[in-house]
């Protein structure tokens, strides 16, 4: 079973994209030896122009689908926001999978509402479809349940009811949460969560600044759209760059003692902690290439013309991706 798709509902929330996207994280664990190339769809009438039938942003999926890897291992290939895809890109992908070597190349696509006729139509023969569900705050209800118990702890009812009125059925924000109550340990009382959980007015930007912090540069863009609909790219430009310099400090600093008192902070501060433990996660190489690209994208903001902001913090999101996971 060489392909997979995935079919998210139309105007998927965190949840169910997040489902969909570890559904094909399953895919490429089973038939990949390796790394996937992931090919994000931009918007219908958005993207780079080119010369030939395919957006810049789409056209890497031709070779990713004519060659397996080098080592000999089976190449895999995601396409998220297939529906996304434009009637002569549909055409080029359909006839590249009608002729795929289905012993060198795994494919999988993700999409929301409907995936393109031509696509759907040539995986049938060697693939899967798989269909996500809306997600209901009944079904969340269950997963909180599922998923604590999973990871060994017990969260009373009050507590439970708190979280779930909170967030509803965005699942992806409940795992966050479930991450941060892992690193405490011990009962989840509705005292544990009531303050934490119920008011964080910097919503929008811990999310970005999680989705970049895991690599993840699909879910990256789409939080930093989400921010930039109701505010200004320099206050996340400022967020970003003390959350490199924390890094940064965290990498310098001999213990976790002397790290908090740098930030002015309890060692026992789940933020203090939370950047302690990643501390060695990225080179120091990398932190200082995210420095430098955070000072050139607040030049350009400033300087240049509102036309250039939006790609320019794209750009920058998709490097600290890769920078800083």
């Amino acid at each position: 079973m060489p392909f997979l798709a995935v079919v998210a509902p139309r105007e998927s929330g965190p949840g169910e994209r997040e489902q969909a996207l570890d559904r094909a994280a399953e895919f490429f664990a089973e038939h990949t030896a390796g790394e996937h190339v992931r090919i994000d769809v931009p918007g219908r009438g958005a993207g780079s122009e080119s010369d030939g039938a395919m957006r810049d942003e789409v056209r890497h999926v031709v070779p990713a689908l004519q060659s397996g890897s080098l080592f000999g291992d089976v190449n895999g290939v995601l396409v998220v926001d297939a529906q996304n895809l434009v009637k002569a890109e549909t055409e080029v992908i359909a006839e590249l999978l009608g002729a795929v070597d289905v012993t060198a190349v795994a494919a999988a696509f993700v999409a929301e509402g409907t995936l393109p006729a031509a696509i759907k139509k040539a995986i049938a023969g060697d693939g899967e479809v798989v269909t996500i569900k809306k997600l209901r705050e009944r079904d969340a209800s269950e997963w909180l349940v599922t998923e604590a118990k999973r990871r060994g702890l017990r969260i009373d009812g009050e507590a439970s009811s708190i979280l779930l009125h909170r967030f509803g059925s965005d699942v992806a924000a409940l795992g966050r949460v479930l991450d941060q109550l892992e690193v405490e340990g011990g009962p989840v009382t509705a005292d544990d969560v009531q303050g934490r959980f119920t008011n964080r007015p910097d919503e929008p930007m811990w999310y970005l600044a999680d989705a970049i912090a895991a690599g993840k540069d699909g879910e990256a863009l789409r939080r930093l759209a989400d921010f930039l609909e109701h505010d200004h790219p320099l206050v996340l430009l400022a967020y970003l760059e003390g959350e490199v310099r924390r890094r940064s400090l965290a990498q310098a600093a001999p213990d976790i003692e002397t790290y908090a008192d740098w930030v002015g902070a309890k060692p026992s501060a789940y933020p203090v902690r939370k950047v302690w433990e990643r501390r060695n996660r990225v080179r120091a190489e990398n932190l200082k290439r995210s420095l430098d690209a955070l000072a050139r994208a607040d030049l350009t903001l400033k300087t240049e013309s509102e036309a250039v902001h939006r790609i320019t913090l794209e750009r920058l999101t998709v490097a600290l991706c890769r920078w800083m996971a």
